[in-house]
């Protein structure tokens, strides 16, 4: 088996021409000799490169509207003889077939023009044929071949050029080779998930960007993030971003989301501790901070306007791990980088998915994201007591939260305040009186506030718990056998609810 190889030939098969000229300098430094086709070829002879024409080989020209360029036996037998196969090798002498040392393509981009929006007929002429058979190709032979499958890995191309001066060893090859296949199985599943929208009788995904965390969950476990942070933040500042952080920081993403007015919230283990909508963003802080000042510590902040000087000076008192906005006035950000290690992004525009998978046994389980966010216009009065103007709209403030909250889950509210929540229970009972003594714990009259509850009232305990404690409006799905008994004693005690028919379970 050979170790080192010299790359004597190249060909190079590209999309993207930027970033090529500086390994094509190095490559004509090291006379290697170079074959290419197509827009490629017309772009290194601009460049006053020489280089063999893939027709010259193979005596055929590109056909079917540049369909058909490589795909010929002339070039892949040159890509697939195996150097120290003696059949191999009288086969490439009796054919004329030039050996290809090495193999660079840059594919054609398929993702980007699903992404642009253009019509089938583009997207279908997206599809790389030849491209994606040269890597496949290449990275099968890497015993004698180097793949070059993308324009991301030219920087290590050129480091590997310079560094050994044309030569590469199995090691490398093999690590190419990985890359490629990499980038191959990608394209692949790209190309299904395109032809295979709404269909789930598979389950494929393919994720090329991967960042290794400090740790998982916990010190003992390795963690890893798969996917583009930078497409979605600027990192102003901070530590790394831990595997917990990322939890939360997805959270409250999807919680603020939710508003269109101002609003700041506080996350802790993936639920809000705090929340509130207010005209002035510093009112909206104090608020939030004031439905568990406790937990809010070492906690994940958020909010959907500018941070501005006023705002950071209160937000500075607390220590807090994250804070995301859409943006910072100069003043404030001066004031929250005092802390090193706080973590400063910066929320950019960009689409989430909506749909939802995670591991669980030996497969994995998947779901449309739950984007139903019932208004005014979706709650069934079933009282003979309605909610006032001011209780609906507290109503649908505290059916949002319960939304973003683990279940079992009981949400207090009153004039757009996050009052307590009861969270994680597998009591729904349990959930309502962990959120009245919190709530009470920090000073809150519920006299006149709302209860949300993300999934109906098997009895009717829950709505006299809450009644005793001063609520006056209660949202929930309904659907109950007993919810005759809870609507009779809403009745009874002139207590308005309403029923949206939607769950919110969040597990």
């Amino acid at each position: 088996m050979s170790n080192t190889v010299k790359i004597k030939s190249a060909l190079i098969s590209v999309y993207h021409k930027d970033k090529l000229d500086e390994i094509v300098k190095k490559l004509v430094e090291l006379n290697v000799k170079i074959y290419s086709t197509g827009g490629t070829k017309d772009y290194l002879e601009s460049s006053g490169i020489k280089v063999t024409a893939v027709e010259d080989i193979t005596s055929y020209p590109s056909i079917l509207g540049g369909r058909v360029k490589t795909l010929h036996p002339k070039v892949f037998g040159g890509i697939l003889a195996r150097r120290e196969n003696n059949e191999d090798k009288q086969q490439l002498a009796k054919f004329e077939i030039p050996e290809m040392d090495m193999v660079i393509v840059d594919l054609y981009p398929f993702e980007e023009t699903v992404a642009s929006g253009a019509g089938e007929n583009e997207i279908i002429e997206k599809i790389d044929i030849g491209g994606i058979s040269l890597i496949r190709a290449a990275a099968k032979n890497f015993n004698d071949v180097l793949i070059v499958p993308s324009r991301n890995q030219y920087e290590a191309l050129l480091h590997l050029l310079e560094e050994k001066n044309g030569e590469t060893t199995i090691d490398d090859r093999r690590k190419f080779a990985i890359h490629a296949f990499n980038i191959s199985s990608h394209y692949d599943t790209a190309i299904f998930n395109y032809f295979n929208q709404g269909d789930t009788d598979v389950f494929k995904q393919s994720i090329l960007v991967s960042n290794p965390l400090r740790y998982g969950e916990n010190p003992h476990q390795r963690g890893f993030f798969y996917g583009d942070m930078d497409a979605l933040f600027d990192k102003l500042q901070g530590k790394e971003i831990s595997y917990n952080n990322l939890l939360d920081i997805d959270a409250a993403v999807n919680l603020i989301a939710e508003f269109k007015d101002t609003a700041f919230a506080i996350l802790k283990h993936n639920n809000a501790c705090g929340i509130a909508s207010r005209k002035t963003l510093t009112d909206a802080w104090n608020d939030a901070l004031a439905g568990d000042p406790i937990s809010a510590f070492g906690g994940i902040l958020i909010t959907n306007v500018e941070v501005n000087p006023d705002t950071a000076s209160e937000i500075n008192k607390l220590f807090f791990e994250v804070i995301i906005a859409p943006g910072y006035h100069r003043e404030a950000l001066e004031i929250l980088v005092q802390k090193k290690n706080r973590i400063v992004l910066v929320q950019k525009k960009a689409a989430l998915p909506d749909f939802q998978f995670r591991s669980l046994l030996n497969g994995v389980i998947g779901q449309d994201k739950d984007v139903k966010t019932e208004s005014k216009s979706d709650m069934r009065v079933v009282t003979n007591t309605t909610p006032s103007q001011r209780e609906f709209t507290d109503l649908e403030f505290a059916n949002i939260v319960v939304k973003h909250s683990k279940s079992n889950t009981i949400v207090l509210a009153k004039n757009n305040q996050l009052l307590a929540s009861g969270v994680g229970q597998t009591s729904r009972v349990d959930a309502l009186k962990q959120a009245i003594a919190k709530a009470q714990n920090f000073g809150f009259d519920l006299k006149g506030s709302v209860m949300a509850s993300d999934a109906f009232f098997p009895f009717p305990d829950c709505v006299e718990i809450a009644y005793n404690a001063g609520i006056t409006a209660v949202i929930q799905p309904g659907g109950s056998i007993k919810d005759k008994d809870s609507i009779e004693f809403c009745n009874a005690n002139n207590v308005a609810m309403v029923f949206t028919g939607i769950r919110h379970f969040r597990h």
